[in-house]
């Protein structure tokens, strides 16, 4: 596998052993610790607010490369499986896996694996290349979300599934809009770092 990612590519050229380790834990500790902080804020939008948690992890995808952003996630899931407030509420816990949530999170290993592995062939240096890879990974993220909230997730209120059309309400619809403009920023984002931080590939 190639690695053409931004942060990637310098992580793999670090000495193997011990200095690449070290190395790759603090990246993922730093993406891990960017994804809960972005869960947390909250940016007014329409049809509802939007958190900027999607786009830390497109970016983080595209610039990381495949490897180390599932690293990434990884870490990330597992503090909030061992119940640091790490998602969007205050709830964590191996109970928040089995909640209305838990296939959207499946989804973020998705994203890393897609949008890392495209980055490590380079795509991260073209914007329509990246939108395409990011706007495939979001595509099976809400899928993943979609299909968990309406036929395996559980309602406490009525014991029952919710079923497509109410998961396609209140797990898809609202968050649609928001979701390409993400995409939109991160694509616009990481081939502009490439150009700050190797100006002598465009030559």
């Amino acid at each position: 596998m190639s690695n053409a990612s931004l942060i990637g590519s310098l992580v793999w050229n670090v000495p193997a052993g011990l200095p690449r380790i070290y190395t790759m834990a603090m990246a993922a500790l730093f993406g891990s610790l960017i994804l809960a902080i972005s869960a947390k804020i909250q940016v007014p939008f329409w049809p509802v607010p939007m958190t900027l948690q999607t786009l830390a992890l497109f970016a983080i995808a595209a610039a990381f490369g495949m490897r180390l952003a599932v690293a990434t996630v990884l870490l990330y899931l597992a503090e909030g499986l061992v119940g640091l407030p790490v998602f969007a509420g205050a709830a964590a816990g191996p109970a928040y896996f089995a909640g209305p949530t838990a296939g959207f999170l499946a989804g973020f290993l998705v994203i890393a694996v897609v949008v890392g592995l495209a980055a490590d062939h380079g795509w991260s240096r073209s914007p329509f290349k990246l939108f395409a890879a990011m706007f495939a990974g979001d595509i099976i993220l809400f899928a993943l979300g979609f299909l968990w909230l309406g036929f395996v997730f559980v309602s406490p209120k009525n014991g029952t599934t919710l079923g497509a059309a109410t998961a396609f309400a209140v797990g898809v619809q609202p968050f649609v809009l928001a979701d390409l403009v993400k995409i939109a920023l991160a694509t616009a984002l990481l081939p502009a770092l490439w150009r700050l931080s190797r100006p002598a590939a465009n030559d």
